[in-house]
């Protein structure tokens, strides 16, 4: 299949901005779309190579991409960079330089989908030395054979810029679209191995029948089972029908632990492999786990002086670091509190109660230094949970988790099966949707930014506030450089960006709101973190929002 077909799809996907007509053009793509490249297609619409879980990264940045167009083209790198200036996107620029390509191979043949794949995958793979120079030569040989659309779109997908607006709740529909199955079999199909593509080849090949045999996969990340508020430990009991697991909440990150054998991979929250980044960790597990083959699930927590938990950003700290590990497992030593376990030696678990999940894992885990199990009370006595409740925060955590006992794993789903029970109102994470510049000395960086929540009726994020309290200048220069390439408007001072960025906000309370087409508006807004952990899809809905409206105003008739 033609690379030129795969960029007609994105200029088609480009020019609007109805969901409906997006999907429907996903959907006949997909429809087309050989079998031999069905699986790596999904993911190229989304505008990456591989899935979040995926180790593997392209690993090339602005100035190599432009010296690889360089020597494609003949244009001087100096060149392209100006004309990045006046484009504002390297993939027009790009576009630019191979209009004036000053000269044609001579066995130059058209690209392909499956040469543009592979290609990536040798670059992803490129390691060692002199692997920046064979990068710059794979990625130099396809802008040679690109025509100056393709060569768009290629610089996009490498830098991770497309802006299509394709997001997964549009390419689960265009999938059940275009082999007429059943929208919530993808979506089970999906939750189970977060992997698009081979789900469109199951739908494809085998319809609903083979969507519904779909098993959790070990080594494919599963997507997390989340909670709602409880304003009370009483209430959580109450929802629990009068008897519940209580567990102390973890300021941490959470992690899914996948081990197969000695293979042992950590994916995040937002199901991106870690495990390069915690290698302590790893040595745990295979020492901890005795079961050949395990999904688990955990809080990872930075641990300070006196056994005290520190802020989960130390952890995403972590996370970040692929230097000097060894430096760090000594600056921001971790312990990993397991919580469930979701498949154990060939079976599933996760439609088993919670209570037997439990017995499971405290069969499987023999604790050491790192790993424990999450400290646990299953209790009816409002009393016995209240007096855990206080333990836990003077611990220094969060608070408790209560959990049903006879509750199966709902892979992304966020019921009331599992309820959070915090002191204070739940900070929300929420996608920032747009900005302004800033004034004086902040002229040349963006100074507030329009946060959004996803409101699943119209499928569109819809803005809650502004927040300009909270960062720091060093703050604004990382989240300037971040979102310059995601601008996707300009006038005047305010720039729309698009959603791809998470940050977590506090405020003082959530209001109504007629100024924004959400209905609520957040009172004194304020930076926290930013949450790279979390994707755009996993940040908070209006929904929840109007949840934590509810249970603000709950908890103030109780005051």
């Amino acid at each position: 299949m033609k690379y030129s077909e795969l960029t007609e799809l994105y200029r088609r996907l480009e020019k609007t901005t109805l969901k409906t007509l997006k999907t429907r053009f996903v959907a006949e793509f997909l429809r087309k779309t050989p079998d031999d490249v069905l699986e790596v297609v999904p993911y190229l619409i989304l505008g990456k190579v591989f899935p979040d879980w995926d180790e593997r990264e392209l690993g090339v940045g602005e100035k190599l991409l432009i010296k690889s167009v360089s020597i494609a083209t003949g244009v001087s790198e100096r060149e392209i960079e100006n004309s990045v200036k006046d484009t504002g996107d390297l993939g027009e620029s790009v576009a630019l330089a191979l209009k004036k390509k000053k000269q044609r191979s001579f066995f130059s043949q058209p690209l392909t989908i499956k040469r543009v794949y592979d290609t990536f995958v040798k670059i992803a793979e490129a390691q060692g030395e002199g692997s920046q120079d064979r990068k710059m030569k794979y990625l130099a040989n396809l802008f040679m054979d690109a025509k100056p659309e393709e060569g768009k779109y290629l610089a996009r997908t490498v830098l991770g810029t497309m802006r299509t607006g394709v997001a997964e709740g549009i390419l689960r529909d265009a999938i059940a679209e275009a082999f007429k199955v059943k929208p919530e079999l993808v979506e089970r199909a999906y939750m189970l191995t977060s992997d698009f593509g081979h789900v469109a080849k199951i739908a494809k090949l085998e319809g609903n029948e083979g969507l519904s045999r779909v098993r959790i996969q070990v080594g494919k990340p599963i997507r997390p089972m989340l909670a709602q508020n409880a304003a009370s430990v009483k209430e959580a009991l109450a929802e629990m029908g009068g008897k519940a697991a209580f567990e102390i909440k973890y300021d941490g990150a959470r992690v899914q632990v996948h081990k197969d054998g000695d293979r042992v991979v950590i994916y995040s929250r937002r199901l991106e492999n870690v495990t390069r980044s915690i290698p302590e960790i790893v040595r745990a597990v295979r020492e901890s786990l005795k079961a050949e083959k395990a999904i688990v699930e955990g809080e990872l927590v930075a641990v300070g002086e006196g056994g005290k938990p520190r802020p989960f950003q130390y952890v995403l700290r972590r996370f970040r670091r692929k230097y000097n590990i060894e430096e760090m497992i000594e600056k921001i030593p971790l312990e990993l509190n397991l919580f469930d376990v979701l498949y154990v030696d060939g079976e599933g678990l996760i439609d088993t109660p919670f209570s037997e999940r439990r017995e499971k894992l405290e069969e499987i885990i023999s604790p050491g230094e790192r790993i424990r199990l999450a400290e646990q009370l299953v209790t009816k006595s409002a009393e016995e949970a209240e007096a855990f409740y206080k333990k836990a925060l003077e611990l220094g955590h969060e608070g408790l988790m209560a959990k049903r006992l006879d509750s199966v794993y709902e892979p992304g789903n966020r019921g009331k099966k599992w309820l959070k029970i915090k002191p204070t109102m739940e900070d929300l994470d929420l996608v920032i949707i747009g900005a302004e510049w800033g004034e004086g000395r902040r002229a040349h960086l963006l100074g507030s930014f329009l946060v959004a929540a996803f409101d699943p009726h119209s499928g569109e994020f819809v803005p809650v506030g502004k927040v300009g309290s909270g960062f720091t200048d060093e703050d604004l220069a990382e989240f300037t450089k971040m979102l310059k390439p995601l601008i996707v408007r300009e006038e005047g001072k305010y720039v729309e960006i698009e959603p791809k960025v998470v940050i977590q906000v506090t405020y003082q309370e959530i209001q109504r709101s007629p100024k924004y087409e959400s209905g609520f508006a957040l009172r004194f807004p304020r930076y926290v973190a930013l949450r790279e952990d979390k994707s755009p899809e996993e940040a908070d809905t209006i929904e929840r929002i109007a949840q934590l409206y509810e249970f603000q105003e709950r908890f103030k008739a109780k005051r």
